[in-house]
């Protein structure tokens, strides 16, 4: 297994390094975040579940901590991922293998236990739990247990914690480049009374999730996008660039023919 190394200079590099790249491309990154998730108590941890539908989601998801939250951030990659890209650990990532069990639950204590560390920020948990990047209109959207899990290990050291269903969607729009639309659904804090087991939270969560990415959907087809902030915005498009032109050189030559 491999745990967190984290760095504060690697973090405030990465930070740098990831808008840069969503800069070169995508048009935009798009992110609606719903008030209430902006106002959770920090005493309470969170997990945020995202579907897994993109290579990009360990950059959004540093991304939007800086943004919004400036949380305690730890992010579950599978195994086979992370030993390619080691420096995720430097960011808070750290390993599951679901190949062998003993790991995994090594994993599932080692989630909860940062979860429930003391510290004077919120700490927060990145999951995928389909385990695997697919389609985003892939249905059924499945997911494995071990999020329940995590949830069942930290409501036995602490009286609560927050679940916020998060979905991504690349899209495009008018652009040479794509959109990235990332949406925060409001946060659900569940107790130890409030625990019904890991397969009824596992299908609730699994539910949520295809409900938001179909809201998601509607919102990009219908154009109303008036909830979502532009976190970041990629340069110029050429199509843009020769429109810009075009208006230039036209303004001139109606200029020499005027004089």
């Amino acid at each position: 297994m491999l745990t967190v190394r984290r760095s504060r200079a690697y973090t405030k590099w990465f930070g740098w390094y990831s808008r840069r790249q969503f800069r070169k491309h995508f048009h935009a990154v798009r992110v609606s975040v719903h008030p209430e998730a902006l106002a959770m108590e920090l005493r309470y941890p969170v997990i945020f579940y995202c579907n897994h539908a993109y290579w990009w989601d360990g950059f959004w998801s540093q991304l939007c901590t800086e943004e919004y939250f400036r949380q305690n951030l730890y992010i579950i990659i599978e195994y086979r991922q992370l030993v390619k890209h080691r420096f995720f650990t430097r960011l808070g990532a750290f390993s599951i293998d679901r190949s062998q069990p003993r790991s995994a639950v090594r994993t599932l204590d080692y989630a909860a236990a940062c979860l429930t560390e003391k510290s004077s920020e919120q700490n927060a948990l990145w999951v995928f739990p389909q385990g695997v990047i697919e389609h985003v209109d892939k249905r059924p959207v499945r997911f494995f247990n071990g999020t329940a899990s995590i949830v069942s290990r930290v409501l036995r050291r602490a009286k609560g914690i927050y679940l916020v269903s998060v979905v991504s969607r690349i899209e495009y729009l008018d652009e040479q480049r794509p959109d990235l639309f990332l949406s925060f659904r409001v946060p659900e804090r569940i107790g130890d009374a409030g625990f019904s087991g890991h397969k009824a939270l596992t299908s609730h969560m699994q539910d949520q999730t295809v409900e938001h990415l179909a809201w998601l959907k509607e919102k990009i087809v219908l154009r109303d996008l008036a909830d979502f902030h532009t976190v970041v915005r990629g340069t110029e498009s050429i199509n843009k660039r020769v429109e810009r032109l075009r208006g230039v050189f036209g303004m001139r030559r109606g200029e020499k023919n005027n004089g």
